[in-house]
C-alpha cells in the first residue's frame, strides 16, 4: 500500500507536465481511491485472487490490457506478476521499462561489514526514471499538491466540526520491528489528550489493531479512532485535513504526505536513507533510534530482518520526543 501511495505524487507531476499521455494504473481495487483526482489516470483493478489469479489469470488480465490500445508498460513494482504481464505484453510488440531497485546500493546500506551509510535515491525518484526512460520529460520539483477533500457527512458525524488542531497518529507497521513500543505510545496519546485544543485521530486496520485502537480511544478524551469506522477514500479525506501524522515507515506515512500534510516518521531498524522517506517532508521530522548505541542501523529494507540485539531499538526515542516534535510543528 504504501508503495502505491508513493506513485501518486509522481502521476500527479506526470500528467501535469505530459497533458496529453492518458494513464491506466493497474493495481487491487481497493487501491482506486488515491487516484480518483488524478486528471488522465484510469484506474484498472486486477482481482489476483479469483479472475486474474495465476499464469492463466495473468494471461487474461494481459489480454483485456492490450484492447486498451496501450503503447507502453511503466513497470514501477517489477515483481512476479508483473514481469509475467510484460512478458505476456511484449508478445503483441508493447515496449516497457522496469524500476532499478537499486539492491546492490541497499545491500551496501544494510550490511554490517563494510556498510556504505549514505543518503540512496528515493523511491519517488525511481518510479519518475522509469517514465524517463520510456523517453518523457518528468521534474517532480514541479509538483502542486492538491486541494484538500471536502469531508463527507458521515465522517463530519464522527469527528465533528469544531475547529481545532488534528493530529493523526497510526502506530502499527507490517513488521514489529517498525512499531514504536505501543506501551510508550499510549504515553504520546494519553499526555497529548490533555490539550482541550487537539483533537487526537487513531489510524490502523486488521482485527487486533482496531481493537486496540477502540481501546485507546475510550480511555482518553479527545481521541477518536477511525480504524474500521471507514473507508479509504474516507480516510484519505480525514487525512487530508490533519495539522500533522505521526506515522512508523510504513503506508500511513505515505498517505499523509501525498497529500502535504506535515509528517512525522518514527523509525526502528529501518532508515530514511533506504529511499522510502515520505514526499517532500524535511529530514527533521523523522526521529531515530541513538545511532550511537545502536551503529548497524539500517540492517533492514523492509524491517523483515532484525540485528541482533536491535530489537528494542525505538525504545531509545522517548515519548516527549514524539510530543515535542508535534507541538513544534503545529
Amino acid at each position: 500500500m504504501g508503495d502505491v501511495a508513493m506513485s501518486v505524487p509522481v502521476l500527479r507531476a506526470f500528467t501535469s507536465q505530459n497533458p496529453n499521455v492518458k494513464i491506466t494504473f493497474l493495481s487491487r481495487a481497493f487501491l482506486k481511491p488515491m487516484f480518483e483526482n488524478i486528471p488522465n489516470v484510469n484506474f484498472y483493478a486486477a482481482d489476483v485472487d479469483k479472475d486474474h489469479k495465476g499464469i492463466i489469470g495473468l494471461f487474461k488480465l494481459s489480454n483485456e490490457l492490450i484492447k486498451l490500445d496501450i503503447d507502453a508498460v511503466a513497470d514501477i513494482h517489477n515483481v512476479l506478476r508483473s514481469k509475467i504481464i510484460r512478458l505476456f505484453l511484449s508478445f503483441s510488440g508493447i515496449k516497457s521499462m522496469t524500476i532499478d531497485k537499486g539492491r546492490a546500493e541497499k545491500k551496501a546500506l544494510t550490511r554490517i561489514e563494510n556498510k556504505i551509510f549514505k543518503q540512496l535515491k528515493s523511491t519517488h525518484e525511481r518510479y519518475s526514471d522509469v517514465f524517463r526512460d520510456l523517453g518523457f520529460q518528468l521534474d517532480l520539483s514541479k509538483h502542486e499538491f492538491p486541494k484538500k477533500e471536502m469531508l463527507p457527512k458521515n465522517v463530519i458525524d464522527l469527528v465533528g466540526k469544531e475547529k481545532i488542531k488534528k493530529i493523526g497518529i497510526a502506530p502499527f507497521a507490517q513488521y514489529n520491528s517498525k512499531m514504536y513500543p505501543f506501551d510508550l505510545m499510549e504515553k504520546v496519546i494519553s499526555k497529548l489528550s490533555e490539550n482541550n485544543n487537539y483533537q487526537i485521530l487513531l489510524f490502523g486496520g486488521g482485527k487486533k489493531e482496531i481493537e486496540k485502537l477502540h481501546s485507546i480511544e475510550s480511555k482518553y478524551k479527545n481521541v477518536i479512532s477511525l480504524a474500521g469506522k471507514v473507508k479509504l477514500s474516507d480516510e484519505l479525506s480525514v487525512i487530508s485535513h490533519l495539522d500533522c501524522m505521526v506515522s512508523m515507515d510504513s503506508a500511513n506515512a505515505h498517505l499523509a504526505a501525498m497529500q502535504g500534510v506535515k509528517t512525522i516518521t518514527v523509525w526502528g531498524i529501518t532508515h530514511p536513507f533506504t529511499g522510502f522517506y515520505p514526499f517532500e517532508q524535511l529530514m527533521d521530522f523523522a526521529l531515530i533510534p541513538d545511532l550511537n548505541k545502536y551503529p548497524d542501523i539500517p540492517c533492514s529494507i523492509y524491517g523483515n530482518k532484525v540485528c541482533d540485539g536491535y530489537e528494542d531499538v525505538m525504545r531509545t526515542i522517548s515519548p516527549n520526543q514524539i510530543i515535542e516534535k508535534i507541538e513544534d510543528i503545529i
